[in-house]
């Protein structure tokens, strides 16, 4: 049976304006290999929905005919056709409660679940993603809220001139307006008190890597974390940035004290412990890009921001643009996710509350869930040339058969979180997180 392949509309999020699958993509499709492409129109989403019916789509407000759904982001409950293969962000692989629900729904529907998340090849490294763009505009945000929450001070300087990236029709546009605070402070500096003006980046994956194009656009200098210290004591430019990437040898030590080990760290987390903290006063703006799970030391607790606070001066840091956006994870104090609507808030470490906006004592907290939506158009198209490759291997695969004969490639097989309403081996372990949204 000829595999049917539809777009669906995002519903998570007013501000959603992706698509995992653009109008050249369709033309592709439909032209190259004769596929039927169903696209659920939508006011939002940053192509029209004419383009697409001009590239070959059809456009149906009904998609239960599709045998493939692909989205970007979670599908609400009730809205899984039995048998039907979906392939989009799912959230579901550290057992997020948020989620269980929905990976009840589709085990329950008998479907099968592709999560991009887990689009590897053989080293591990992930061959469809957006992180590029959550960096991108991560960045951006981040600059914006630290021009806000100067001002707020009252203290003027060039990062006023940026907007958030959503107000941009464009990155180019964006990255102009960057470059063009970076001549500022280049040509005039920082206003005293301010330099050295230091942003810590943790990481140095896809997310990192956007953060850092960013910052390109401004007179920025790199200096090792270990000199940090040597140059609060020295005399640093005030006509430049100062950039620090941290690694993990950076963030965590072991608890024995003997010498860190990469391996060794990511095999037995619980034999290691927080090291950050000892950086933090350093700091202007923290921007955090790694993965973290509970098994993981945190990178900032809310006891460490607590005494950075408590002094008789108020410390360096001013934001924390946690681009990695987890809960109460490796920066304790994201207690909650934003929208671009309201991206930031201020969070209090004397008694843990928070407050909209940039005033208030504690950092500013930037944890936007949806950053790459903020830059939809060219986010959408670098993620549609990195699927577009593997879709006419999904269309032609028969997901009848066993999850051992299933003749998908090997990046996309490692994928498979479900297939035909059963967790598939390497996933077997969401199992003991399924009772509480079974029985709810």
């Amino acid at each position: 049976m000829k595999a049917v392949i539809a777009v669906r509309r995002e519903t998570k999020s007013q501000w959603e304006r992706r698509t995992a699958v653009t109008p050249e993509l369709v033309r592709r499709l439909v032209g190259a290999t004769g596929l039927e492409v169903l696209v659920q129109p939508s006011p939002r989403r940053i192509f029209a929905d004419q383009e697409y019916a001009h590239a070959g789509a059809r456009l149906r407000g009904d998609i239960s005919e599709a045998s493939i759904v692909i989205g970007v982001k979670e599908i609400p409950l009730g809205r899984f056709q039995p048998g039907t293969t979906y392939v989009f962000f799912s959230h579901v692989i550290k057992g997020q409660p948020y989620n269980m629900p929905m990976l009840a729904e589709i085990l329950d529907r008998g479907c099968t679940l592709i999560d991009y998340e887990l689009v590897c090849d053989e080293r591990n490294r992930r061959l469809i993603f957006f992180g590029r763009y959550a960096g991108l505009a991560g960045m951006i945000d981040t600059l914006w809220a630290l021009g806000e929450r100067l001002r707020r001070e009252g203290v003027v300087t060039p990062f006023a001139d940026i907007n958030q990236a959503c107000s941009y029709a464009s990155l180019e546009e964006a990255k102009r307006a960057v470059r063009a605070a970076g001549k500022k402070i280049a040509a005039r500096g920082l206003p005293d008190g301010l330099p050295p003006l230091v942003v810590g980046i943790t990481g140095y994956g896809n997310v990192a890597s956007g953060v850092r194009e960013i910052l390109t656009e401004l007179p920025t200098r790199e200096v090792a974390p270990a000199e940090l210290g040597s140059l609060m004591n020295g005399s640093p430019s005030g006509n430049c940035l100062y950039q620090a990437t941290f690694r993990e040898q950076d963030m965590v030590e072991p608890t024995t004290g003997g010498a860190f080990e990469l391996q060794d760290y990511y095999d037995n987390p619980e034999s290691y412990r927080p090291a950050f903290e000892r950086f933090l006063p350093h700091l202007t703006v923290l921007v955090n890009c790694i993965y973290w799970d509970a098994r993981y030391p945190r990178l900032v607790t809310k006891e460490c921001l607590k005494k950075l606070y408590g002094g008789p001066r108020p410390p360096r840091l001013k934001v924390i643009g946690d681009l990695s956006c987890d809960i109460e994870g490796a920066v304790e104090c994201t207690v909650k996710s934003t929208e671009p609507v309201d991206p930031v808030y201020v969070y209090d470490p004397a008694d843990g509350s928070v407050s909209s906006g940039v005033e208030g004592r504690g950092p500013v907290v930037l944890a936007v869930e949806i950053l790459p939506a903020e830059l939809p158009r060219e986010a959408s198209e670098e993620f549609s040339k990195a699927l577009g490759p593997f879709l006419p291997a999904l269309a032609a695969a028969n997901f009848e058969v066993p999850f051992e004969e299933l003749a998908l490639p090997p990046e996309l097989k490692r994928a498979v979180i479900v297939h035909r309403g059963r967790l598939t081996p390497d996933y077997a372990y969401l199992e003991e997180y399924l009772p509480a949204a079974t029985n709810a």
